[in-house]
């Protein structure tokens, strides 16, 4: 390997090591090489015991979720652009596969679940790099802040509700939200007590050590508690259920099954679009100043390849998770070498501690899920969101009923179907501001209570659209115009066209009938501060033959001079305060 000096940050030579095949640019320096290893075994301390928990919210072994940790986690460290991004599955993610697997697997078959598995994470990854390739990126953007927020919420209290009859021993035919809410409480009498001391000695041994002691890796050591617990007092032979044999060695490789693709493909398109959503807003949350950024598109790449051939190898579908990228990157991690030491520690526990991880409680499991699944819920950040707007938080109100009433896939399209509508409102509403000057300045700036003293001048009606200006919303500024100009009654509307990007044909035609009802009203029409491609179009229609020069108009005080001067050559200028 090449090598090369430099200086480290105590001021000792170090040794930089060409690394180019991790996608570490120069090469990587030598002194990164510890708090790498160290990052990458405490993260390790928490994806393994979670990934282990996730493959159970799934339906699925646990050894499914070690896989997980395993294959993607080193495909990422190869392709990948953000360095503390680590990749398993989340929460959301084995909400997802679970909801799809019940529908192609619904007897619980060990066998075809993993088939079933393998293949979702499989097509799973041809749509993201089929997406890479047609450099769809842009696509992070399409789920809202608030719909987010409310669309995680909702897979938090489901989550929740699906891991506490596991913390109870009790058992019941698996449906939707209020129908296991229900089963739930009707099953509550056959509550095994051992059980549910176990579990709440782990919720305990969970909440108390993030709270305590936040950077001790509590998920591995309620693990251990667990297992030690269970083997110790022989719990299984009171009722408390283990995970059970766990198979040892590396993950075996499995063909994905090409007669349920029609099945899983609408699953795994929303899949897909949570996996990436999640993976680009965890690199962004965590990269540090002096850090390249993430590249959306070789995101997609990356992860996308993570999933193929972490189906291939028995992997349930993939993604970053934001809660061990921020152990990673408290812990240290330098580079993506840090990932690759998280993945080595998931191999070593299938290849040398499985018969011990058998003896876990499956409580364990569920105590790990939900204390983690309930910073899913942010009742906070609804008080925020509605503080700021209240049409925004019933957007994440709606998010959030979507998954907990239709399913968490369900719940997808109806966040995505919310983020658009919501987006088509905005565009469809555009704001329209009164203009006034601030005084012995050339700032012009909309007219509010806050600064009575703003001057406007007698006869010229100073507006300012905001935004792209097409069919859908041409009327609606139409409409928000006509009354400013009746109780203004000027003789000049003056348009600011500066925060107006781009204007439609259809809207263009709407602004000619315009301009030609103001004229048989006695009001002109001037046009200012277009961009270049905006003014291009009004030259080449009719309006620009109508308005002529002397109608567009560069900026906005070059319009209250123009106006100022035509008015004074006229017989006489009046200037008026906010009255």
């Amino acid at each position: 390997m090449k090598t090369d000096n430099e200086i480290g940050p105590q001021g000792h030579p170090t040794r930089r090591v060409g690394m180019s095949s991790l996608g570490l640019g120069a090469g990587y320096r030598r002194h990164w090489l510890r708090p790498d290893l160290v990052a990458g075994l405490t993260t390790a301390a928490v994806v393994v015991p979670k990934a282990m928990a996730y493959a159970t919210v799934a339906g699925l072994p646990v050894e499914v979720g070690l896989y997980t940790a395993f294959v993607p986690m080193v495909i990422y460290a190869i392709l990948g652009t953000s360095r503390p991004l680590s990749v398993s599955t989340t929460t959301t993610l084995a909400i997802l596969t679970g909801t799809q697997l019940a529908l192609v697997a619904p007897g619980g078959d060990p066998a075809a679940l993993l088939t079933a598995s393998a293949t979702l994470a499989f097509l799973v990854g041809i749509m993201l790099i089929l997406a890479s390739v047609l450099r769809l990126g842009v696509v992070a953007s399409f789920i809202s802040e608030p719909v987010l927020t409310g669309f995680k919420a909702g897979v938090g209290l489901v989550i929740i509700l699906d891991q506490v009859p596991k913390l109870l021993g009790i058992h019941f035919e698996k449906g939707g939200f209020l129908e296991n809410l229900l089963a739930l409480i009707q099953q509550l009498p056959e509550t095994s007590v051992v059980t549910l001391v176990v579990g709440i000695a782990m919720l305990a041994i969970l909440v108390g050590m993030e709270r305590f002691v936040p950077r001790a890796p509590a998920p591995l050591v309620a693990v251990g508690l667990g297992i030690a617990a269970s083997a110790l007092f022989a719990l299984q032979g009171h009722g408390v259920e283990t995970v059970g044999h766990i198979p040892q060695g590396l993950p075996p490789f499995t063909a994905p099954r090409l007669d349920l693709i029609a099945q899983l493909w609408p699953g795994a398109l929303g899949i897909a679009l949570m996996s990436f959503t999640e993976s680009i807003a965890a690199a962004r949350a965590f990269a540090i100043r002096g850090e390249p950024r993430p590249e959306p598109n070789r995101e997609l790449l990356a992860t996308g390849v993570g999933n193929a051939v972490g189906g291939l190898f028995s992997g349930m579908p993939a993604g970053g998770g934001t809660s061990q990228t921020a152990v990673n990157r408290r812990a240290g991690a330098r580079t993506r070498v840090a990932g690759l030491v998280t993945a080595a520690a998931a191999l070593a526990t299938l290849v040398f501690l499985s018969p011990l991880m058998g003896l876990m409680p499956q409580a364990t499991l569920a105590a790990v899920v939900i204390v983690y699944s309930i910073g899913l819920i942010q009742p906070a950040e609804f008080g925020a969101i509605l503080r700021i707007r209240r049409m925004e938080f019933l957007w994440a109100l709606a998010a959030f009923a979507g998954v907990v009433l239709l399913g968490t896939l369900k719940g997808i399209v109806v966040a995505i179907i919310v983020s658009l509508v919501a987006l088509a409102y905005q565009a469809a509403h555009p704001r329209v501001y009164v203009l006034g000057r601030k005084p012995g300045t050339d700032v012009f700036r909309p007219r509010s209570a806050e600064h009575p003293e703003d001057e406007s001048v007698l006869g010229l009606l100073l507006v300012r659209p905001e935004g792209r200006i097409f069919f859908a919303n041409a009327q609606r500024i139409g409409e928000q115009l006509l009354p400013l100009v009746e109780a203004a009654g000027p003789r000049v509307l003056a348009i600011d066209f500066s925060a107006v990007p781009d204007i439609e044909y259809s809207a263009l035609k709407m602004l000619i009938e315009g301009e030609e009802r103001l004229r048989e009203r006695g009001v002109l029409l001037w046009l200012v501060a277009l961009n270049p491609e905006v003014l291009g179009m009004v030259q080449r229609s009719s309006l620009g033959e109508t308005l002529g020069r002397e109608r567009l108009l560069f900026n906005l005080q070059t319009a209250v001079d123009r106006f100022r001067f035509q008015d004074a050559a006229q017989g006489g200028i009046e200037t008026a305060g906010a009255d």
